[in-house]
Order: C-alpha cells, then structure tokens, then sequence
C-alpha cells in the first residue's frame, strides 16, 4: 500500500501493480487515464428519518469520491447486498453498534457501500433502525469495480456485486483494508471473518488518528 499524503480537488480510484489508492486525476504507468466517480445517494442526517413519515424524504444528490473521503477520516465497510442474511444480521447492525467507538477514536464517518439502488439501501436502512452509519448506494458499480472488488454472483441470482471488505481511508488515501479471504467470482459461501467492526476498529485504536488530518 502506497503511504503518502495525498491534497487535491477531485479523487478517483488509481489501480496499478503497487495496490489501491485514491488519488488525483493522473495518468498511472501505463497511460491510462480514470474519470472521477459518483453516485447518487440521500447524504442527509440520517437521524431525520425518524422525523418524516415519506418513504424516501430526500431528494437525491450527485456524491463523489471527493465528497466522501476528501479531507477526512473514514472507515467503509462494503457488503454484498441489502436485505441480505449476514449483512443484515451481522455486517451492518456491527457497525451502527460501535459508531460511536469509531468517532470517540478519530473517525469522522462510517459509510456502508453496497452495489444497490439508493432507494433499496434508504428502506433497508430503515428497516434495521439504522441512524448513525451512511449508507452509500453504488448502483452502477464503478466505485467498486475500480477498486477491484467487483465479482459476479449470477449462482444466487444477484448478478454484479462487491466482495466484503472494509477499509480506512485517511485523506483519500486508503490506510489499510480488510478483505475477506477467497475472493472470487460465483463464490460458493460468503466469508465474514475479516470486515467486521470489531476487527477494524481494533486497527483504528491501535492508529494515532489524532496525529492525521485535522
């Protein structure tokens, strides 16, 4: 993993042979070029749900990398998908549970990313109760098919989805990721043993975030 401080204006997803990083729109070695990346998402309060009774009570707004990671510290945890066993049981309820652990050790947010609609990820949401973690939809999966992440789950019926993973992100710049073992496409089972909560912010504590960006 790359380890420098990265500053700019507009992020995008930079893969070559030395990892995974967020960087600046530059060329990498082999002269590609990658676009910025976006997509749709109910960024407001989540703590306001509870005060609207329509179904979706935010209008939709463009967010991209930038607006994410740009000057902050972040954890995001990525899962398969809404309303799905584990995830909805385990991987996400994990990450409301300790919210508050994260912020108390640096962390300025916690995203959950999944290759949903926005509007699948805003009731599954709801559904759980959940009001303190942001949920971040990838509907076209170009967030997580630059990140490498992308696999095909065509066996249950669910086409293109992430592979679980979480990861700090300190600046735009990832710091350390969690990625469960056996990545592959049509994978027979659903590793969990690595992404969870518990276990990243286990690595947050033992990282002096007070010393990172202000």
């Amino acid at each position: 993993w790359l380890n420098r401080s990265i500053r700019c204006k507009q992020f995008i997803i930079f893969i070559n042979s030395t990892g995974l990083y967020f960087a600046p729109v530059i060329n990498d070695t082999s002269g590609e070029k990658y676009g910025s990346i976006s997509t749709s998402s109910y960024l407001q309060d989540p703590r306001q749900r509870r005060k609207c009774r329509r179904r979706e009570p935010f209008p939709l707004e463009d967010v991209t990398t930038q607006d994410v990671f740009a000057g902050k510290k972040i954890v995001l945890f990525a899962l398969p998908g809404a309303f799905t066993p584990t995830c909805s049981s385990t991987h996400l309820p994990g990450y409301e549970k300790h919210h508050e652990d994260f912020l108390a050790q640096g962390v300025d947010d916690v995203y959950c990313l999944s290759v949903n609609d926005a509007f699948s990820m805003f009731q599954w949401a709801k559904q759980l109760d959940i009001h303190k973690v942001k949920m971040l939809p990838d509907g076209n999966a170009d967030f997580t098919r630059l990140m490498g992440m992308l696999v095909k789950k065509q066996n249950l019926g669910f086409g293109d989805r992430t592979w679980r993973y979480s990861m700090l992100v300190i600046d735009g710049e990832i710091q350390q990721v969690f990625s469960e073992p056996g990545k592959m496409d049509n994978c027979p089972d659903d590793p969990y043993t690595c992404s969870d909560a518990e276990t990243m912010l286990n690595f947050v504590r033992d990282t002096n975030l007070e010393s990172e960006v202000a």
